[in-house]
């Protein structure tokens, strides 16, 4: 009886010992999260194969445990070439060191360097940088990856091509940046893989950063800063009002960091309820999209998708790109005016390829639409010029007594069907498509470097003739003779001589003074400005003189 039992127990024990073989030992079964908890992540989960991720680990990223410390492994830097841009990527972080574009030059000299998105002061560092809100993973922010390419320059001619950095946790989690460069778009593909190789879950919120330096010379006309697309709806970010407010959450379609003709973008693939974070400290701006909170259990990894834009601010790239990115460029509270008529001047550049005759046959066009208003506005003013001498006779007599003077003046007006307002009215209905005109030409990057004629050679830099080696008072550099502005200044000066005199003698001075005010502040406006406000002034005066003698 007792060699029975000890036979069963025997055998009993054998069972247990196979089960545990076939079925545990070995077999590490990862479930797939729920349902519910799939809805709840936004990034893509799936498992990987763990055995290759180990054999990778073990010959190339994992450090042996010693107690004697090794060396850091020394960053290479990978430089991209495509016809667009020249890209140059450390190790350190995965991150753009350099950004330059081929089409574009610091200045417009013939041994001008190309343009450099990312100035001096933030090459070290980097942007497009990766990270995890709560650091949930040691190391990362420090990290120097291993790219999947010995060569140290990359050319994309032909087709795109995929580089991709790797890095590995010392508790085997591994971190995958890869870069889809195409030859013919500024667009990169972003792909981010966290496959988790621990024995923890990982819960955090993936972070991508853009650096940017802010000028404390503030752009009077144009923006400068951070802006997202979020629910639809542009918000732009002035520096000061971010101590104020930092955080913007919603649908985010893309972050962005832009000055007058730049930018360089963050694009979610699928947008989802994000949040932008800012942060500036001194003149270093920082602009994050951080992902929603996501779960990486043990054995899973999760897949991000971005696309990058780095580029110039113009309509007609970002439209091709789409991603509504076009939206980015604003002109402010007249854009929905000053974009027809961008549109417009590069349509005039197509068939007479110099932006600055675009720019005049577009300030003629413009005129010739608000011709009737101009018409109306010059007959009034013709007529209270005629009543001058009435009028002064009524300020004389009435001199100490207000009220009448103002009964008598009214009464004059009514007489000789005089509305005061006559000659406002009709200037102001055409404001704000003079500010709307005023605010494109400033931030059109299509005037950047665009010759017109003579020393006119860039219509987005004041105009200068000649260079003074001294500095002169109230001007920018460089030094030299604004010659368009100073009969842009003179055209004002004739155009006032021709307007009725204002009624009050301390206003009828300073209105003396006002050409000269204007020329000032002209000094360092861009010469397309200037240019646009001459020929607006000319045409004027033109139809100012013509109104006067007709009616004479």
């Amino acid at each position: 009886m007792d060699f029975r039992r000890l036979a069963i127990a025997i055998v009993l024990c054998l069972i247990v010992f196979v089960s545990w073989e076939m079925f545990f030992m070995d077999k590490k079964v990862i479930q797939s999260p729920s349902k519910s908890l799939q809805t709840e992540q936004t990034a893509k989960e799936t498992l990987f194969n763990k055995d290759l991720e180990k054999s990778i680990i073990n010959k190339k990223m994992i450090p042996e445990k010693s107690n004697v410390l090794k060396p850091v492994k020394k960053a290479r830097t990978i430089t991209v070439n495509t016809p667009l841009y020249s890209v140059k990527i450390s190790e350190k972080g995965a991150a753009f060191n350099s950004f330059a574009l081929k089409d574009y030059k610091t200045t417009n000299e013939d041994n001008s360097s190309l343009y450099e998105m990312i100035p001096p002061e933030i090459q070290d560092q980097g942007t497009v940088l990766l990270g995890l809100a709560d650091n949930s993973l040691p190391g990362l922010k420090q990290a120097v990856f291993s790219v999947n390419n010995d060569a140290d320059a990359i050319n994309v001619s032909n087709q795109p091509e995929k580089i991709t950095f790797s890095w590995v946790s010392e508790n085997g989690v591994i971190v995958e940046k890869s870069f889809v460069f195409s030859p013919e778009t500024y667009l990169i593909g972003l792909d981010i893989t966290i496959k988790n190789g621990s024995n923890q879950t990982i819960e955090d919120n993936l972070i991508l950063s853009l650096m940017k330096i802010y000028s404390k010379k503030k752009e009077t006309y144009g923006f400068d800063g951070p802006s997202a697309l979020i629910n639809d709806s542009l918000e732009q970010i002035e520096a000061k009002k971010i101590k104020d407010k930092n955080i913007y959450a919603g649908t985010l379609q893309w972050v962005t960091v832009q000055n007058r003709y730049f930018m360089s973008s963050i694009i979610p693939t699928n947008p989802v309820e994000a949040t932008m974070r800012l942060f500036l400290q001194d003149d270093l701006l920082e602009a994050q999209y951080m992902h929603p909170k996501t779960i990486i259990r043990q054995g899973m990894q999760h897949d991000y998708e971005y696309k990058l834009f780095f580029g110039p601010k113009r309509t007609d790239i970002l439209k091709q790109i789409n991603y509504n990115l076009a939206d980015a460029i604003n002109f402010g509270m007249f854009d929905v005016i000053a974009k027809p008529c961008l549109w417009f001047m590069n349509f005039l550049y197509r068939t007479i390829p110099n932006y600055g005759v675009a720019i005049i046959i577009l300030t003629i066009l413009t005129k010739v639409v608000f011709w009737p208003l101009g018409t109306k506005s010059y007959k009034t003013m013709n007529e209270m010029k005629k009543i001058q001498p009435l009028l002064k006779e009524i300020r004389a007599k009435h001199k100490n007594d207000k009220k009448k003077m103002q009964e008598e003046t009214m009464a004059l007006h009514k007489t000789y069907k005089i509305n005061p307002l006559g000659g406002c009215l009709p200037m102001l209905v055409q404001i704000p498509v003079f500010f709307a005109l005023y605010r494109m030409l400033y931030e059109a990057i299509e005037l950047r470097h665009a010759p017109f004629f003579g020393w006119i050679t860039d219509l987005s830099a004041p105009d200068r003739l000649f260079h003074f080696g001294f500095s002169v008072p109230m001007m920018e550099p460089p030094y030299g003779i604004p010659v368009l502005t100073i009969i842009m200044g003179a055209s004002m000066f004739l155009q006032q001589q021709m307007s009725p005199p204002v009624g009050d003698p301390a206003q009828a001075k300073m209105m003396k003074f006002l050409p000269i005010v204007f020329t000032v502040i002209f000094i360092n406006f861009s010469s397309g400005l200037v240019l646009y406000w001459l020929i607006n002034n000319i045409l004027s005066i033109a139809q100012q003189y013509y109104i006067i003698k007709k009616k004479a």
